[in-house]
Order: C-alpha cells, then sequence, then structure tokens
C-alpha cells in the first residue's frame, strides 16, 4: 500500500511541474506536496537538508528567472525603468492570460507582457522606436531564458523527489 500511496504522490508532483505552463508556482507546489507527503506519513522522514536543498533551489529559479530578463533586457539596451517595466509586464501578461488557450495563455502572457511592459515604458521615456524595440526584444528573450532554467530546475526537483519517494 505504501508504494502505491508512494506512486499517487508522485503522480501529484508531476501534476505541480506540470503547472509551470499556467505560470503558477510549481516549484514551490512540488514542496508542498513533499512536505503534506511527510507529514501524513509516519513512515518515512524527509530530511531536513533535502527541504533545505529544495527551497534554495526554488528560490534559486526565480531569481534566475527575473534575473536573465533583467540581463536580457539591459544587454539590448533597456534602460531600469524598462526593466521594471519588463517584470511588471510579465507579471501582469500572466495574470491576464491565464483565462485564455485553456490556462497555457499565463506562459504566453508572461513572455508578451514582458516585451510589451519595457516597449511601453521605453517609449514613455521618449526612446526612439527602433531602440524600444530592441530592449523590449532583449526583455523577452531574457524572460523565455529565465522560464526555461526555472523549468530546468523544477524538473531535477521532480526527479529527486522520485528518489525521495521510493
Amino acid at each position: 500500500m505504501s508504494t502505491f500511496i508512494a506512486a499517487f504522490v508522485f503522480l501529484l508532483l508531476i501534476t505541480a511541474f506540470s503547472t509551470h505552463v499556467f505560470g503558477l508556482p510549481a516549484n514551490w507546489l512540488v514542496i508542498l506536496i513533499l512536505w503534506i507527503w511527510d507529514l501524513l506519513n509516519p513512515e518515512v522522514s524527509i530530511p531536513l537538508q533535502t527541504y533545505l536543498l529544495f527551497l534554495g533551489f526554488s528560490f534559486l529559479g526565480e531569481c534566475i528567472e527575473f534575473g536573465l530578463q533583467t540581463v536580457g533586457a539591459k544587454k539590448y539596451g533597456a534602460s531600469r525603468s524598462g526593466n521594471w517595466g519588463a517584470i511588471a509586464g510579465a507579471i501582469f501578461g500572466a495574470i491576464f492570460g491565464a483565462p485564455f488557450l485553456l490556462g497555457l495563455g499565463a506562459l504566453v502572457g508572461a513572455v508578451v507582457g514582458a516585451y510589451f511592459g519595457c516597449l511601453g515604458i521605453e517609449l514613455l521615456n521618449k526612446r526612439p522606436v527602433h531602440e524600444a524595440k530592441q530592449a523590449a526584444w532583449g526583455a523577452m528573450l531574457g524572460k523565455v531564458l529565465g522560464l526555461s532554467v526555472k523549468i530546468g530546475i523544477g524538473a531535477v526537483l521532480l526527479v529527486h523527489s522520485f528518489d525521495v519517494l521510493f
């Protein structure tokens, strides 16, 4: 029965991991599910080191996501306010895009939002359209790379969760 429950929990973890495409905090959901499983399963105890490692990598993934977006925008000439516009645009894009494409709109919305958030602020700063578009392109590329790294970290957490469960 214990193996059956562990398999069920792993299916929950896969489901949590798949919420990356909806712009949800999937890596944090993986940690939460493991913690609940640990509390409800007195036979197994997940070491504190594992939780700290998972928390550290999840936090690192969030930092890398926004850091790469910022670096991408800066590399392509965005101003500080353009970077903040890209971050705000990504957040609002994910929120407003969530109802579309069966939830996949959140991912698309975050990427497109980063572009238009940076573009809008750069144009408000009276930057030439070509430069504003270039900076926005950098913010969008950085967002895509950052999301890719964060999802990759989530995959590592998922694989390690398998080892923890079985």
